[in-house]
């Protein structure tokens, strides 16, 4: 790659959450299908989950491997074993999680002076990781696993405050600077902005942290294409001033044939057999099925489960949904005899889903999504059309990306950011959203507008594509640091 004997070696550091390491796994097999030698590192209980999602990869590819630090619990307060966000417990909990990846900086140091990787591409979520590169003298990029319109937006409401000059929480305001006359109100901004309790106080010093150590990074890496967002990639490089290079979308890159992509493995077991799902699938006709999800996180009360139901069969529409609930379960939140009315139109998934699998199927016609930027990104590159529906974390500016600049979405009505539990939403605007997309002439003018980027995304990742060219410029300029590096020393 830079004509050297041995290969660029980049340490990858992903946040411990399925949201964030999904995107960060597949990132680290893009780089090892470049040359580069890939070191995941992670925390003991996170490894199998890893080793599992690299294992069809290991078979073509030994550029890549597992570094694992041991995870404070006990030291920062957690429960055993609570090594993922997932497995909190309790909201409670959440400030110790935080501190317990505080702690990792140590253990992370001394593995760094073990390994001596050349570069290190570490979430967010770890600001000192930038103070932990340049000790060793390399540099730190710092992965965002979400949008640059989400990133842009978010610098512009931090640098402006325009909330502050509303008379109502539910007065929108223009958000200044930011390309695309995006308006939001109070009520949709995360409570680090809004409130002022000590655990939002916490963590909105966490992202003052972030922002000063991106500030100092070497530049960013996002999941995503210049052609789906490039104005927001201009003015992240032009008016926020950091490098960044839009690389994704990493699911497309790591595709091969789709028997591959059946037997691999992204985030956990999937709590259905994915040929099951598929062959269901098939017996239904294309466009005709709805799919919800509102990723690992996200929970709704028994009350809202019971609307989306209701909501759901009353559109007509066949679907897929996926609740966060066990069999077990006494299911109070189900109509009376709704599974056995949906039967052969219905599929409820409780657990994990082969997300991207589904999508992608024919059969899917529309998307209702909490606007995680993974999701929304798969729904991007399946060009299915979605129905929004934030919850949390940067989500509503997503959601205005989705339905107001891309124009290729419908809000479902959610008003307030609301953290965990997802706020309140009537069957009535379920039903409405869902045919929205799945019906007339406006859900068609977003199916047309959806499968245009899909195949932007596809060309994206090409030989010659946006994608394509980044990456191999990132490479190029890694190397040409590292040898910078190499003369230094000698």
């Amino acid at each position: 790659m830079d004509g050297q004997c041995n290969p660029l070696h980049i340490f990858f550091f992903p946040f411990m959450g399925q949201g964030h390491m999904i995107p960060a796994i597949d990132m680290a097999k893009l780089f090892a299908s470049k040359g580069v030698q890939s070191t995941i590192v992670t925390t003991p209980l996170n490894k199998p989950t890893i080793s599992k999602a690299i294992e069809h990869f290991k078979n073509h590819s030994n550029n890549i491997h597992i570094q694992t630090i041991n995870f404070p619990t006990v030291e920062a307060g957690l429960p055993e074993e609570c090594e993922n966000v997932d497995l909190i417990p309790s909201p409670v909990y959440a400030p110790a999680f935080f501190k317990a990846t505080r702690l990792l900086q140590e253990p992370f140091e001394e593995l760094l002076l073990q390994q001596q990787p050349h570069v290190i591409v570490a979430d967010m979520f770890f600001p000192w990781a930038t103070h932990s590169a340049a000790k060793f003298g390399i540099p730190r990029i710092v992965f965002h696993g979400t949008s640059l319109f989400s990133l842009c937006a978010s610098q512009c409401v931090k640098k402006h405050e325009p909330y502050k000059n509303v008379s109502s929480d539910t007065e929108l305001f223009l958000i200044p600077d930011l390309p695309g006359n995006i308006k939001m109100t109070v009520l949709q901004m995360p409570s680090i902005v809004t409130k002022h309790d000590p655990v939002s106080e916490g963590f909105a010093k966490l992202f003052r942290e972030i922002r000063e150590s991106e500030e100092k990074s070497y530049g960013v890496i996002v999941n995503s294409f210049y052609e789906l967002e490039g104005v927001y990639a201009d003015f992240y490089s032009e008016v926020v001033g950091l490098k960044n290079w839009q690389i994704g979308p990493f699911s497309v890159h790591n595709r091969h044939s789709k028997e591959e992509e059946i037997t691999s493995y992204r985030g956990k077991e999937a709590s259905i057999d994915k040929h099951e799902c598929l062959n269901w699938l098939d017996t239904k006709e294309i466009n005709s099925v709805v799919y919800l999800c509102f990723g690992s996180t996200t929970d709704f009360l028994d009350s809202q489960l019971r609307e989306i139901a209701i909501g759901l069969e009353a559109s007509g529409k066949g679907f897929i949904w996926v609740v966060r609930r066990k069999k077990e379960e006494v299911e109070e939140w189900l109509p009376e005899g709704f599974e056995k009315r949906m039967e052969g139109k219905g599929l409820i998934i409780r657990g994990w889903s082969p997300q991207t699998l589904i999508v992608e199927h024919e059969a899917i016609g529309a998307f209702v999504t909490h606007c995680g930027w993974n999701s929304t990104l798969e729904g991007v590159c399946a060009g299915v059309p979605m129905v929004t529906w934030p919850v949390a974390a940067e989500q509503f500016y997503n959601e205005k990306l989705v339905t107001e600049v891309l124009k290729i979405g419908v809000p479902v009505g959610v008003k307030k950011w609301a953290g965990l539990v997802g706020d309140k939403v009537e069957r009535d605007a379920v039903e409405k959203g869902v045919r929205r997309v799945m019906e007339g002439e406006e859900g068609k003018e977003m199916r047309k507008r959806v499968k245009v980027l899909a195949q932007n995304a596809k060309k994206a990742v090409e030989e010659d594509g946006s994608s394509y060219l980044q990456l191999n410029d990132l490479l190029e300029e890694l190397s040409s640091f590292r040898k910078l590096l190499v003369d230094d020393d000698i």
